[in-house]
C-alpha cells in the first residue's frame, strides 16, 4: 500500500482509505461483514478510516471502534460533526448558531470519542460548510480549544457536494488542515480552484464519492430502484439515472483493455498529485481487495487523462 503525506500534519496515510458511510445502515449492510471488511483493510495496509457521527446515528463509529480495537492507535481516524439543524447541505441562509454553535461542536466531539472508544481523534471535520462563517471567531475558538485539550489533532471541512470553492475563505484562516470533497471522472471542478489553494496552504485533500455513488462502477442499469427510504432513490431519480448510465457508457469507450471501471475511476483520481487519499465505501472484503489493489504506483498516461477530461459533467442540480 502506497502512502501520501497528509498536508501540514505530515502524517503518512494510505492513498486508498476506507469510507464508512455505508456501514452505518445502507440497504444491504451486514455488521459482521462490515467489521470483516474493516479488519481486512487494516491487514492490507489501509491507514485512513473516515466515519461520521451522523452515519447511522453513531453506529458507523461504534463498528469502527469495535473492528479496530487496539489497532486504532496505528491508523488515522477521521469523523465529522453533524449540523445541529440536521440539514444537508448548508444553505447560505443558515446561521452559524443554527448549524455549528460552540457547545454543539464540543458535545458531538465528545460523543464521537465515546462511540469510537478513544480519548483523541486524529481528524474532526465539519460535515457541512458555508464560507460565510469563515471569519466567525466562535467556531475558531471552539476548534482551537479541542486541539489545545488534546481531543482532536486536526480540523477539516467536508465541502458541500458540487460546491468546491465554498471553503476557500476558511482555508485561508490557517485553522483548517484538510478538505473532503467530491472529485471523480464526472465531477472535475475541484481541480480548477480548490486544489491549487490546498497545495499553496499545505491542506490535505480527501476525495469522497470516487464512483459517483455507484454509477462509475459500471454496474447500474437505467431501470434500477432501491427500497423505500434509500437515499439513492433521490440521487438516482429516473431521469438522473438514465443520464448517468448514458454517460457511463461513454466513459466505458475509453476503458483500457484489462481494466475495470472501478479501477479506472480510482486511477483517474490518484493521477492528480494534489489528492492525499481516496475514501471509497467498502462494506465487503472483496471490494477492499479490489480497491486497495489499485495502490500500486501506476498512473494513467497523459493521453488517456485528456480523453477522460472530456467526461466532465456540470449537473445543474443539487441533492441532499
Amino acid at each position: 500500500m502506497r502512502t501520501r503525506t497528509f498536508g501540514k500534519q505530515g502524517w503518512p496515510v494510505s492513498e486508498i482509505g476506507h469510507g464508512l458511510w455505508g456501514v452505518g445502515g445502507w440497504t444491504g449492510s451486514d455488521d459482521d461483514e462490515s467489521i470483516t471488511a474493516i479488519r481486512r483493510a487494516a491487514d492490507l495496509g489501509c491507514t485512513f478510516f473516515d466515519t461520521a457521527l451522523a452515519y447511522g446515528q453513531g453506529k458507523s463509529e461504534q463498528l469502527l471502534g469495535r473492528a479496530l480495537g487496539a489497532r486504532a492507535s496505528s491508523v488515522r481516524i477521521a469523523t465529522k460533526i453533524p449540523p445541529k439543524n440536521l440539514k444537508w447541505p448548508a444553505l447560505p441562509t443558515y446561521t452559524l448558531d443554527e448549524v455549528f454553535p460552540a457547545d454543539h461542536i464540543r458535545a458531538c466531539t465528545e460523543t464521537s470519542l465515546a462511540n469510537l472508544g478513544m480519548s483523541t481523534v486524529d481528524l474532526q471535520q465539519f460535515h457541512v460548510w458555508n464560507d460565510e462563517w469563515a471569519t466567525d471567531d466562535r467556531w475558531q475558538r471552539a476548534v482551537a480549544d479541542l486541539k489545545r485539550e488534546g481531543l482532536v489533532r486536526a480540523i477539516g471541512i467536508s465541502i458541500n457536494r458540487w460546491e468546491p470553492t465554498n471553503a476557500i475563505r476558511a482555508l485561508r484562516t490557517g485553522l483548517i488542515d484538510s478538505v473532503q470533497v467530491v472529485y471523480n471522472i464526472f465531477d472535475q471542478d475541484p481541480a480548477d480552484e480548490l486544489f491549487p489553494v490546498c497545495r499553496e496552504l499545505g491542506v490535505a485533500v480527501i476525495v469522497r464519492v470516487p464512483f459517483d455513488e455507484g454509477s462509475l462502477t459500471g454496474t447500474l442499469t437505467p431501470d434500477m430502484t432501491w427500497p423505500d427510504g434509500d437515499w439513492r432513490n433521490i440521487y438516482f431519480a429516473p431521469d438522473k439515472l438514465r443520464e448517468a448510465c448514458r454517460r457511463v457508457d461513454l466513459v466505458r469507450e475509453d476503458l483500457p483493455a484489462g481494466m475495470t471501471m472501478p479501477e479506472l475511476a480510482l486511477r483517474y483520481i490518484l493521477s492528480h498529485p494534489d489528492v492525499t487519499t481516496i475514501i471509497p465505501g467498502m462494506r465487503r472484503p472483496k471490494h477492499v481487495d479490489a480497491n486497495l489493489g489499485v495502490s500500486d504506483g501506476r498512473t494513467l498516461d497523459a493521453t488517456l487523462l485528456a480523453r477522460l477530461a472530456r467526461h466532465r459533467w456540470e449537473r445543474g442540480y443539487v441533492v441532499p
